[in-house]
């Protein structure tokens, strides 16, 4: 539940409070930081829905992603290779994974109701 909220509260900061314009050529590196920061709360939530989800874990997880990926990519660019194209498979492929667990866990969180 910490992740959905920091993400529900986190948009809402950005969208209404501080308004930000990125400028183009950093716009690759912040959605591959982006992406991986979203990869990290869908982690979280699905870590949540297991039983599994540590905060030191997430918060690690969460800056620590969302860093590398934007200099692997800012690496990528200086070496002239597209790195950040791995980045956003990589991190697409796992957000994907983590939303269908969370999805398993609310459909049969459902389907225990609908049988009660």
């Amino acid at each position: 539940m910490v992740p959905l909220l920091g993400l529900i509260i986190g948009i809402l900061i950005g969208v209404f409070f501080i308004p930000v314009n990125i400028p183009q050529q950093y716009s690759n590196y912040v959605a591959v930081a982006i992406l991986a920061a979203l990869d990290s709360v869908f982690g979280g939530i699905a870590a949540n829905v297991q039983g599994k989800f540590d905060l030191k874990i997430f918060l690690s997880g969460f800056f620590g992603n969302a860093l590398l990926a934007a200099a692997l990519a800012y690496i990528g660019d200086q070496l002239g290779i597209q790195i950040y194209l791995a980045a956003i498979f990589a991190f697409g492929n796992r957000l994907f994974l983590n939303f269908a667990i969370i999805r398993r866990y609310i459909l049969n969180k459902s389907a225990k109701k609908d049988n009660i």
